[in-house]
């Protein structure tokens, strides 16, 4: 049985890129010579992440209705989804709440040398995606193959709801029939995700040279003191979830952990959650959290537990008041924090999502939005950071969820470690509850 070295192969791939993306940036002639030169990488990491996008949806909705299904009643999705969200409200002030801690302890923004833009410059950021109306109706999906065309996670959660529900109520032998061919479908996409994911280090090469090759190594120079800050306020962040998860779960989390850090360097060096999504998937099964917990919790957390940009939205916030030098009292902060909270929930599909936040929270509190500006530059090498945070929030807060519902079982270490797919649960493990 195979053993799983994709992790070495992704660390390999990462320092490479760095290697060959600073290679390409020093020969390259001028600015427009390295752009030239990374759209050659970008057409690469853009393949990749093609591929990961032609598996979401059909996994999602697959997993989603099976395990929805398997439930048997509308509670125990009530009960499942009531402390998921739990969950997620208490990690995301937990987040916000570390967020304008560390930025007040730390001052990344104090006498910044870098020249500020003009207080009316525009973005290009379309704040309009944080309209509450807009964002209540999109979730529900008008249909569900445009749903699944655009990768709809919410919308696919919400129509896999009503099916799984409804093909659970039913009992002939048509019914059982549907079920056992959705399990099928959804034990094969995840055969499907172990085949694109050996295509992942290509990917994280090409991605990590391509923004070497326009940004090159000076940028985090320049924005040092900014980008440590914040990674050490992810530090603070990663020890807190990571205990919580402790509190729960024991001495497992640490298996948790070694399981997932696969799905952790590729949503890092891709800077992407959707490209972690189903190995992240594929490994909380490896844990053995049961299908019906997972398919369910997890596109949820998507939406709805994005720990690190939470916390960056706060961050990012304070750092542009302390660059602007224009200090905001504590009740002002607070107040942040609340909105924050609040208009971070509309986001989920947005790219660039958290500046579009902070984007649309800084007129709130008269701090200009061409701050955002000052931040662009190295956004990329952040939202790596916020990136792998989301993951192992999501990771974290799914196995929390499972071990309260009593639905982990014992995998096999050496499976689990394997690079093979799990066989479908009916046929190792019972995962239907009776």
């Amino acid at each position: 049985m195979k053993r799983n070295k994709l992790t070495s192969w992704i660390a390999i791939a990462m320092v490479s890129g760095v290697a060959v993306g600073y290679l390409c940036h020093s020969l390259a002639a001028d600015a427009a010579a390295a752009k030239e030169i990374a759209s050659y990488f970008t057409m690469v990491t853009d393949i990749f992440l093609r591929l990961i996008k032609m598996i979401i949806a059909p996994l999602v909705l697959a997993t989603l209705v099976g395990g929805l299904a398997g439930m048997g009643d509308a509670s125990a999705v009530g009960r499942i989804g009531g402390k998921a969200l739990g969950w997620f409200i208490t990690a995301s002030l937990c987040s916000l709440m570390i967020g304008l801690v560390m930025s007040n302890l730390l001052q990344p923004g104090h006498a910044v040398n870098v020249p500020l833009p003009d207080a009316g410059t525009a973005t290009d950021l379309k704040t309009n995606a944080l309209n509450l109306k807009q964002f209540v109706t999109h979730v529900f999906p008008k249909s569900i193959v445009e749903s699944m065309a655009n990768n709809e996670i919410l919308q696919i959660l919400v129509f896999a709801l009503f099916f799984g529900v409804a093909l659970g109520k039913l009992h002939d032998s048509t019914a059982r029939s549907l079920l056992k061919t959705t399990q099928e479908i959804g034990h094969v996409m995840l055969q499907v995700t172990d085949y694109v994911m050996r295509f992942a280090p290509v990917g994280v090469f090409a991605a990590v040279a391509a923004i070497i090759t326009t940004q090159g190594l000076g940028v985090l120079l320049v924005y040092g003191r900014y980008m440590a800050s914040f990674f050490a306020a992810l530090a603070v962040l990663w020890v807190v979830l990571i205990f919580a998860g402790y509190c729960v779960l024991g001495r497992e989390v640490f298996r948790l952990l070694k399981l997932i850090r696969n799905p952790m360097l590729i949503g890092f060096s891709t800077a992407s959650s959707e490209s972690a999504y189903p190995k992240l998937m594929e490994q909380l099964d490896k844990f053995g959290v049961q299908k019906k917990v997972t398919s369910f919790v997890l596109p949820l957390g998507y939406s709805f537990n994005l720990d690190g940009s939470m916390m960056y939205t706060a961050f990012a916030a304070l750092f542009i008041s302390q660059a602007y030098n224009i200090p905001l009292t504590l009740g002002q902060q607070i107040t942040m924090l609340l909105v924050l909270m609040v208009s971070s929930k509309g986001i989920a599909g947005v790219p660039r999502a958290s500046l579009v936040v902070v984007a649309a929270v800084l007129p709130m509190f008269n701090l200009p939005e061409a701050g955002l500006l000052l931040v662009m530059g190295v956004d990329h090498f952040l939202d790596m950071g916020r990136t792998v945070t989301n993951v192992l929030g999501n990771a974290i807060a799914t196995t929390v969820v499972a071990k309260w519902e009593n639905a982990i079982d014992r995998i096999d270490p050496e499976l689990a470690e394997s690079e093979d797919v799990l066989p479908l649960p009916e046929e190792e493990r019972e995962t239907t509850p009776a």
